[in-house]
């Protein structure tokens, strides 16, 4: 069981999101109806990576950081959940997206197993961090986030966005 020793909820531009941090990484990022609060810690460790955390937030969120540095804790998560995850952080980066199926096949495994895949990206417990909302269904639509549908199309704008405008610009 994950040890939650920091904990806030931040203001985005896209909604409210709980923080929280084990003394190994943040443990959870997730979109939350709760208001704003205060960073509170038993540890001043976790502190810092939900403090780290929120930094790096606000600047993907400004589209002036592609990446996320901030360790994580995945303690709670199963193995195949964690290899998803992994598998999915790996080979998908910063404005590109992938598919169900294709998360699949990455994994050595067979179409079938596309349903087995998104289960893991539904259970993320790390949204933006793990970026599962470059997830599509096989046919390119939009398919389940945790969010909500029009958070992940607006996460999706913002790094396709970001990647046009040296295009626009030049």
């Amino acid at each position: 069981m994950q040890i939650s020793a920091a904990r806030t909820v931040h203001a985005t531009p896209l909604g409210n999101v709980r923080i929280e941090a084990s003394p190994v990484g943040v443990s959870r990022v997730v979109f939350t109806d709760d208001a704003p609060a205060t960073p509170t810690a038993e540890n001043s460790c976790a502190l810092e990576y939900v403090v780290t955390a929120v930094a790096q937030l606000d600047g993907y969120l400004a589209g002036t950081r592609r990446e996320f540095t901030v360790p994580t804790d995945r303690s709670a998560l199963s193995a195949f959940d964690r290899q998803v995850l992994e598998t999915l952080e790996s080979t998908t980066r910063y404005g590109d997206t992938t598919t169900y199926g294709a998360l699949a096949r990455a994994l050595g495994r067979g179409p079938a197993d596309a349903r087995k895949v998104g289960g893991a990206l539904a259970r993320n417990p790390l949204l933006m961090l793990i970026p599962c909302h470059r997830v599509l269904g096989a046919d390119g639509a939009l398919t389940g986030y945790a969010g909500g549908l029009p958070v992940k199309r607006a996460l999706l704008d913002l790094e396709s966005v970001d990647l046009l405008l040296p295009v626009l610009l030049a």
